[in-house]
């Protein structure tokens, strides 16, 4: 039996046991490597040792084994054979990530991905997204829910390679992580975290310049299973609204407004999620081209909200523990706001988590806590006056897969 998942759906597997293939075409310059990560309900690892790789090829519960890569032709395969009913008591699921460590640059460079799960009898695949400039990709997830095996495509990518997928989940580097031979020397690992709660603090960085500066800024939302028992309201969407230096204002979200990172608007949704959980979070991401602000000629703003549409079903944005990350470089910042009280029981749907203000070589991010009306899905909406930006939650109404009609003088491109 063949089954075809895309980014953010998950289906029940017909064994414990099975073996996980990703496959590429080989190219010039690619260094293509899968790592297993296995992780409790916390999301992170335990210690170093539930770490899969090349260099450390078996899991001592047998729950994972690497396999060295094969090459057919022009294809190369990875494989992880998995057993999930070997799991620890205290991991819970078993992530499959991918690193491109040669020169040739970010996933954009890896021709025809594509991943399988093979158990007895049935094959899954997995859709890739679309990347650009990500050099690290958690591909998909299995684990065991009310009893059942599952797998969970994923697809979300990092800029930061390995190091963003250990920060990610909870391995402590001290020393380079070992890399194969044919890689480029390792990248100093060590990040620099803040967290922003109140909606008058901010954080500013500067952008680097030469060969060494990091290519993109990557900022993500992620958000949890609110509890409810209910299957169907825990679809956020991560939500970029983008304010040109003439004014106007375009919008980002996946999948039919994804935008591009090399060209207008220079802001690229890496994809749609559209399921979470206490032990498997949502999270959507964009991928920010650190040119912006010069591409388009001036100062650029952005407000990143997250939105849950009547049809995904009622539920309060709050509820899901909505935070907001911005990665730049060695660069980490956060932003969590502290909902105020009796906001579970507001029927809200959109909640701005933060703004970001680019001028040329300097960034200025700052959370907002700023939310929609109750029954309100109106979209966050920015506007400048002199060095004065405003947020207002009054712009048009923008739904995946529809446009509904501008509001006033308030229009999008």
């Amino acid at each position: 039996m063949l089954q075809s998942l895309k980014p953010g759906e998950n289906t029940s597997l017909s064994q414990a046991k099975g073996q996980v293939r990703v496959s590429h075409t080989a190219g010039a310059n690619l260094d293509i490597n899968l790592t297993a990560f296995l992780v409790t309900d916390s999301g992170k690892v335990i210690n170093d040792n539930d770490m899969v790789f090349f260099n450390a090829p078996h899991h001592a519960s047998g729950a994972a084994s690497f396999i060295s890569p094969s090459t057919q032709g022009s294809s190369v395969t990875h494989c992880i054979d998995f057993d999930l009913s070997r799991l620890p008591a205290n991991i819970t699921k078993i992530a499959i990530t991918l690193t491109q460590d040669g020169s040739a640059g970010g996933f954009a460079s890896v021709n025809n991905l594509r991943a399988q799960v093979l158990t007895a009898g049935s094959t899954l695949e997995f859709a890739p997204g679309i990347f650009s400039q990500e050099t690290g990709i958690i591909v998909l997830e299995l684990y065991v829910r009310n009893g059942q095996n599952k797998a969970r495509a994923v697809w979300q990518g990092f800029a930061s390679g390995l190091a963003g997928l250990c920060h990610f989940y909870g391995v402590e580097v001290e020393e380079p992580m070992p890399v194969a031979v044919t890689a480029p020397p390792p990248v100093n690992m060590e990040k620099k975290r803040v967290t922003l709660t109140k909606p008058d603090s901010s954080h500013k960085i500067s952008l680097l310049k030469g060969a060494a500066a990091p290519k993109s800024i990557r900022v993500s939302a992620t958000w949890i299973d609110n509890g409810d028992g209910r299957k169907d309201n825990d679809d956020l969407d991560l939500r970029v609204g983008i304010l040109r230096p003439d004014g106007q204002m375009s919008i980002i979200q996946a999948p039919d407004k994804s935008g591009a990172f090399n060209a207008d608007p220079f802001v690229f949704h890496t994809g749609d999620v559209v399921t979470a959980s206490v032990s498997a979070p949502g999270c959507e991401t964009v991928e920010i081209n650190p040119e912006i602000s010069r591409l388009m000629g001036g100062k650029v703003a952005l407000v990143c909200s997250v939105y849950s549409a009547l049809s995904n079903g009622i539920v309060a944005i709050a509820s899901l523990k909505p935070t907001m990350r911005m990665e730049y470089g060695d660069q980490i910042v956060d932003c969590a706001f502290e909902f105020k009280k009796g906001f579970f029981n507001s029927m809200v749907y959109t909640y701005v988590i933060g703004i970001i203000e680019i001028d040329r070589d300097n960034i200025t991010l700052r959370p907002s806590g700023v939310t929609s009306r109750a029954g309100s899905e109106s979209t966050p909406w920015l506007t400048r006056t002199g060095d004065e930006l405003t947020l207002t939650m009054d712009g048009p109404y923008v739904f995946k897969g529809k446009k509904v009609s501008s509001r006033g003088n308030k229009r999008y491109i």
